[in-house]
């Protein structure tokens, strides 16, 4: 199962829920947006347009101060205990800000642990000024005593900080379902001064559980424990359990020590808050066996995604943004080739004339149509200025001329309604003021003349012995054609909007299951 949702959260949540109120998921991470009212941009390669940033604000960070209410009476009726602490919140002087996050995040939590199996586990990545509060959130819906650690994620990076001490660390809170949790205990190197008992052959330490406190015995050499025993330094009555190691390792702290991705990791993607796939390595590989299934309902740009796809688990990616999705896919393309795309099923965009239509048509639906050609079915990018310049979208496309490359420019215009000649002739005039080297006319086959056709063949071509190619200076597109994966004539087009990730070699042993749910 590789499914990415492009949609609310809570409506694949809720979806989710009705089809399997069970649970059927393994594990469950999140990293969501903090409450910290910033705009996450992503940045884009191979655009460059003059007065045009080469980013694109794809995931935002805001959290309504008023629809929260209707969510709160909702939070009522599933669970009286988490509406109660809520809803004390709003008695105290804290911001509507902050009440507003935690409700939004409280009903989606309370969905997830229900989609859990009961084996299940839930990491929740937070920023500290969030984290206690979510902290009572998750006691509340996961009960207590299911708290399994509060890992700190600890890194170095430069900060500018006079009047605290520098923050160099983040929070994940790790829950699970019940007392039944898989967990794979991972190991890390020992400290030098660990190292030094590894070489003395033999340590101790003392074991803490809910019921009782007990000593330990670990034995890394049972020649020189057992010289030990017979000098009497050692008494094995003393422990309660003796545990064999033949390597210098130790089970892996609560404390993660991993750096942050610098801006030339093979990893970065240009997503500001992007954590390194070995801190979700960790996560995944103690929390599930292989074949498991992995869920992110706030996946931003796919780390959790690229992780399980590693490591041979199934999984399930969910976000509002659809430039996410977008990114996701190419992330996995980029590191394990085209053939992934026959393995991934996308919900929320269109997939044939009729839901196209239907979302030309709903309120406000004209401009996620437009998103939707130009940065989805062209690998493109929506133009923000586009009512100061004239045009919907524009890609780029690189020419090489001797020992130089030269960037090209790509305009798009896109109609969702009725398309015309006039229409055509404005985009004409528009294309030649801002100087592009193609234009991309869409609209409906239903809206395309001939008059239209012709007017676009006396633009004359872009290039025309290029390589004996002919590309039309103005292409018309129909959207039925680029339903069928009919794509904008170009010299060597490649799609390389967003920046690339680094290519990886699948385990050719990959023994992942396959959970058919849909």
């Amino acid at each position: 199962m590789k499914v990415l949702y492009y949609a609310d959260n809570l409506d694949v949540l809720k979806d989710l829920y009705s089809q399997y109120p069970q649970g059927f998921i393994d594990l469950i991470y999140n990293d969501p947006p903090f409450n910290s009212k910033r705009n996450y941009n992503i940045l884009f390669e191979n655009i460059d347009m003059k007065d045009t940033k080469a980013q694109k604000e794809a995931f935002a960070d805001t959290w309504s101060n008023v629809s929260y209410l209707d969510t709160l009476n909702e939070i009522k009726s599933l669970d009286f205990n988490v509406y109660n602490f809520l809803n004390s919140l709003s008695q105290i002087n804290l911001s509507k800000s902050i009440i507003s996050y935690l409700t939004t995040m409280s009903i989606r939590i309370w969905y997830m642990n229900k989609l859990l199996k009961e084996s299940g586990s839930f990491y929740l990545h937070c920023d500290p000024t969030m984290s206690h509060y979510l902290k009572i959130v998750c006691d509340l819906i996961f009960g207590e005593k299911n708290f399994r650690n509060e890992i700190v994620w600890h890194y170095r990076r430069w900060t500018n900080s006079q009047k605290q001490f520098q923050a160099m660390h983040d929070i994940i809170l790790f829950y699970s379902k019940t007392d039944n949790n898989i967990f794979n205990p991972t190991y890390v190197e020992m400290s030098s001064s660990q190292q030094k008992k590894f070489e003395r052959g033999y340590d101790s330490n003392v074991i803490h559980t809910q019921t009782e406190k007990y000593s330990q015995l670990i034995v890394y050499n049972k020649q020189k424990l057992d010289i030990a025993i017979k000098s009497g330094k050692i008494n094995l009555s003393n422990y309660k359990n003796v545990v064999y190691r033949d390597k210098p390792l130790i089970p892996a702290p609560d404390v993660i020590i991993l750096p942050v991705l610098n801006s030339q990791s093979f990893e970065r993607l240009g997503f500001p808050t992007q954590k390194p796939e070995e801190l979700l390595d960790r996560i995944i590989l103690a929390s599930t066996n292989e074949g498991g299934l992995v869920a992110d309902f706030f996946c931003g740009c796919g780390t959790t995604i690229a992780s399980a796809e590693k490591n041979n688990r199934n999984w399930i990616g969910v976000d509002i943004s659809h430039l996410a999705i977008r990114l996701i896919q190419k992330r996995l393309i980029d590191k394990y080739g085209l053939q992934i795309n026959n393995e991934i099923k996308i919900y929320g965009f269109p997939k044939d004339i009729a839901s196209a239509q239907t979302l030309a048509l709903e309120k406000n639906g004209r401009f996620q149509f437009e998103d939707w050609i130009i940065e989805i079915m062209l690998n493109g990018v929506v133009n923000d200025r586009k009512n100061q310049t004239g045009f919907d979208g524009y890609s780029t496309f690189d020419v090489k001329q001797g020992d130089t490359t030269k960037r090209e420019l790509i305009m798009i215009e896109v109609k969702s309604g009725h398309a015309s000649l006039p229409q055509i002739n404005h985009f004409i005039q528009t294309i030649k003021e801002i100087g592009g080297a193609i234009g991309v006319f869409v609209c409906w086959q239903k809206y395309i003349t001939r008059n239209m056709l012709e007017t676009a063949k006396k633009q004359g071509y872009y290039m025309e012995n290029h390589y004996q190619n002919k590309y039309d200076k103005l292409q018309i597109l129909s959207v039925e054609d680029i339903l069928d994966n009919k794509k904008i004539n170009v010299p060597s087009f490649i799609p390389t909007t967003f920046k690339s990730a680094k290519r990886e070699i699948k385990n050719t042993n990959n023994k992942q299951g396959k959970l058919e749910l849909y």
